[in-house]
């Protein structure tokens, strides 16, 4: 078994209502209420790990205040 196999415990607690729609959804998709846990914090990682790279991406771009951005809206007449 390698690291990656090992599965850690850990306490959560969810508000009444989410539980229950957990235990349902769980029900009906013939699934562990920890799988669609599991797959719900991985999607956040993703989804955070693309925000990091895109943020990486864009570092050496120009930023501008917004301020200065409001001002120039105004001085070419678009408010």
């Amino acid at each position: 078994m390698s690291q990656m196999d090992i599965q850690k415990r850990a306490t959560v607690y969810f508000e009444p209502d989410v539980h229950r729609a957990l235990r349902l959804k769980a029900a009906a998709s013939d699934r562990s209420i920890s799988e669609m846990v599991n797959d719900a914090v991985r999607a956040a990682l993703a989804e955070d790990a693309d925000d990091l790279a895109a943020f990486a991406d864009r570092k050496n771009e120009r930023s501008i205040s917004f301020d200065s951005f409001v001002q120039g809206l105004k001085r070419r007449g678009r408010i």
